[in-house]
């Protein structure tokens, strides 16, 4: 068992450092170790090695939102949080947002493994009658939530106009020999990173001071906001054509938020609550469907030929332990970050932060051929798209058209 132990604290240092760089995703890690596995089961055993997967992953889940709130740095798991994160950092409001989304992520992984008894019942039924008709429930799920985020017909015209055109981008982008890491930090680099920095220029020049003080309440709002964000990372189990980009959506709905005005803490809650929460469930989803739904959880069915109870009791006490550890560094990190960002300049910090971006794309462009010309000329359309929602006040959530509408006609094209 003390074996387990520190597998589990060796994956939670691997993610937080994957999760605190911008650009790396925690299966880049993953494949590394993955493609070294040969080796090092001569050394430890599958187990061992699974355990760090899981970890890494529960880490790297909570820890992301620390970069991507604070320097609007954004991933597919947190890209609908970057604007509402960024805004409260703005106004002097990190720390409180940092504990926003550490309790939402620590709450969702409870919610979980709580309701792990009813999702073993009913997901693996749910699962095979829903599967010839997930881009039905995607394209309902979309228009109901255009609106219901839009405030009159003129809103809904434009956030459809908005999710139509990000949809085809997204289509054009995926449809392209480069590699789908490349094009989807491309798209989300300009979509939800460079374009929030750029808007929110014209708003501050300097970071304003950070309220040491903060209140956060959890009522019975705060709750059924964890809880929805907990119960939308299950249903990403059984929709294959889901990601944490569409469950944003169906949370949304469920704990009726959105993610600007007063609305800003259940929503920051909710998502942050699915991006943990569908990380764990994209590993226990192979034990109870026998679907692995993410890089990781693909390297750990290779690992383990049969996937027990066992090992499910296993990686569900792993995970425990990872968030709960996690969650005091996200914390810690957090209020050491805002607070080294505090007197500095904040045009030339977020100038960096593009410069970053920029720099982290083309160099993983070059480092697998990508088409440096192609790229930025995508990342110029995305950034210039994704600021329309800025000037036209509609919700920026409708750009993740951008991943929804390609999966729409992908199985649309499947099962019709």
């Amino acid at each position: 068992m003390f074996d387990l132990v520190l597998a589990c604290f060796i994956g939670i240092g691997i993610g937080t450092c994957t999760g605190m760089i911008p650009g790396i995703h925690v299966n880049t890690a993953g494949a590394i170790m993955f493609a070294s596995s040969a080796f090092l089961l001569n050394y430890i055993s599958a187990e061992f090695l699974c355990v760090i997967f899981v970890a890494m992953s529960i880490a790297h889940a909570l820890i992301e939102f620390v970069p991507s709130m604070l320097l609007g740095v954004p991933e597919e798991g947190t890209a609908t949080s970057v604007l509402p994160g960024h805004r409260m950092v703005l106004e002097g409001r990190s720390k409180e947002a940092i504990r926003i989304v550490s309790v939402g992520g620590f709450g969702a992984i409870l919610v979980v493994i709580v309701m792990l008894p009813v999702f073993a019942v009913a997901l693996p039924f749910l699962q095979g009658i829903s599967k010839p008709y997930t881009w039905m429930i995607l394209a309902v799920v979309s228009v109901y939530m255009i609106h219901r985020l839009s405030n009159g017909r003129i809103a809904f015209l434009w956030s459809l106009l908005l999710f139509i055109l990000s949809g085809i981008l997204g289509w054009v982008m995926l449809q392209t020999p480069i590699s789908s890491g490349i094009s989807l930090m491309c798209t989300f680099s300009g979509l939800f990173g460079i374009s929030t920095i750029l808007f929110s220029l014209n708003d501050s020049s300097s970071i304003p001071h950070q309220n040491k003080y903060y209140d956060l309440f959890i009522d019975k709002d705060a709750i059924k906001s964890i809880f929805a964000g907990g119960t939308a990372g299950a249903i990403l189990g059984f929709l294959p054509g889901f990601g944490p980009a569409q469950g944003s959506i169906i949370a949304q709905g469920a704990c009726g938020t959105s993610d600007d005005g007063d609305d800003t803490k259940n929503f920051l809650l909710a998502n942050s609550g699915l991006n943990t929460s569908d990380t764990l469930f994209s590993l226990i989803a192979i034990y109870l469907i026998g679907n692995p739904r993410s890089g990781i959880a693909v390297y750990m069915s290779y690992l383990i030929s049969e996937f027990t109870l066992a090992h499910l009791m296993i990686f569900t006490f792993a995970s425990l332990i990872a968030v709960s550890i996690s969650l005091m560094i996200c914390l810690k990190l957090g209020d050491s970050f805002s607070n080294l960002m505090q007197g500095i300049d904040y045009k030339k910090l977020s100038i960096g932060v593009i410069l970053l971006m920029i720099g982290i794309l083309y160099a993983f462009a070059i480092i697998y051929e990508g088409p440096i010309l192609y790229l930025t000329l995508a990342l110029i359309t995305t950034t210039a798209m994704s600021l329309l929602p800025h000037y036209l006040g509609v919700s920026k959530s409708h750009l993740m058209g951008v991943l929804i509408l390609p999966a729409i006609i992908i199985y649309l094209q499947m099962y019709i």
